[in-house]
């Protein structure tokens, strides 16, 4: 059992967390989506000074909803890649200081480790191996997830992340930002069998197509030209519609392909995080999918799909219970594969 204080900043949410093991003791999330509105999107330099003014107030919150003392923490964790440098700074910087302070030990941790984490928080039984589907705005991954820190990636996309693609056809449709949330909603009131549109497929040098890999770039093509062809007809955009049937494309695509991965690799558990999980069609078409083969499918509480502090915690509790910790020279990283989250650590 090892209670940790997480602090996860490597975008546009400030979060800190105390989990003990798989049990959350409190949850603060500072979010800055109403900032970004205005760009249309995350600005780098905005969101570090934005960290920069919230996380002594996130931490004193943590602890105080949790009801503990310094005294009583085992172990304190930050995000360290990938992620925006800057705001990954915040964070990181932040704990280490934490934990010079206090005199404890210190984890980095992988932000795509902490969206597979995720789901321990609400299935304390889950126990490797199964199969992560990873879908978020910067990523979209399967991943067999073989031991703590012991991963191998199975297929990804090949250019937009699915989350992505869902604030770009936003965008197309003017609906504002984030993207996935607004296309949700909207995607309640239209007929998503009223616009044919391509799933994406990737080719192999051999011939046929990669099972696992998939592509959104050319599905956020098709919606472009789509809607420039219903204004170029002279008639209003059914914007339910093309949201709906958008949205259906990329739930099928995203099933398809995690069904096919689990069966394969004979792995009857999937288990689904990042921000595209809160999503109400991929939840739909993937658990109906997943009942026809057996299979069992997790979600995260929605308030984890979402970038969050209680996962990064969750991930590093279980690091720290291993034995593993992070030099306190540990670096940020805008980039890191997950196959590599084990060079974050080192043996106690």
């Amino acid at each position: 059992m090892a209670i940790v204080l997480a602090i996860e900043s490597s975008c546009d949410e400030t979060a800190v967390a105390i989990v003990n093991n798989r049990q959350v003791c409190s949850s603060i999330i500072a979010s800055q989506i109403s900032v970004h509105q205005e760009y249309g999107g995350v600005v780098p330099e905005v969101a570090s000074r934005q960290h920069l003014e919230t996380i002594n107030g996130a931490i004193a919150q943590a602890m105080e909803q949790a009801k503990l003392d310094w005294g009583q923490i085992d172990g304190i964790a930050a995000t360290c890649a990938p992620g925006l440098v800057g705001a990954l700074l915040v964070g990181l910087t932040a704990a280490k200081t934490l934990a010079i302070i206090y005199k404890k030990p210190f984890l980095g941790v992988h932000h795509l480790e902490g969206h597979i984490y995720a789901t321990y928080l609400s299935e304390p039984s889950l126990e490797p191996p199964f199969l992560s589907l990873l879908v978020s705005g910067g990523h979209t991954s399967l991943i067999y997830v073989k031991d703590c820190g012991i991963y191998e990636a199975l297929g990804e996309t090949r250019d937009d992340a699915a989350g992505e693609a869902f604030d770009k056809v936003a965008r197309l449709l003017k609906l504002g930002y984030p993207g996935g949330p607004i296309i949700d909603k909207l995607a309640q009131e239209g007929d998503p069998q009223a616009f044919a549109l391509p799933e994406g497929k990737v080719s192999l040098p051999s011939g046929g197509y990669h099972p696992y890999d998939g592509s959104f770039s050319g599905l956020k093509t098709a919606v472009l030209r789509l809607v420039q062809q219903l204004e170029k007809d002279g008639g209003q955009v059914p914007v339910a519609d093309v949201a709906a049937s958008f949205q259906q494309t990329v739930a099928r695509s995203l099933t398809k392909r995690a069904i096919a991965c689990a069966l394969d690799y004979g792995l009857n558990t999937i288990a689904v995080g990042g921000g595209v999980a809160a999503n109400s069609g991929l939840r739909t078409i993937l658990q109906a999918a997943a009942a026809k083969h057996n299979l069992r499918v997790l979600f995260p509480p929605m308030k984890f799909c979402t970038d969050n502090a209680a996962m990064i915690a969750c991930a590093a509790a279980d690091h720290l219970s291993r034995g593993h910790t992070s030099p306190i020279t540990l670096g940020v990283e805008s980039r890191l594969a997950l196959t590599q989250v084990m060079k974050l650590y080192q043996s106690a």
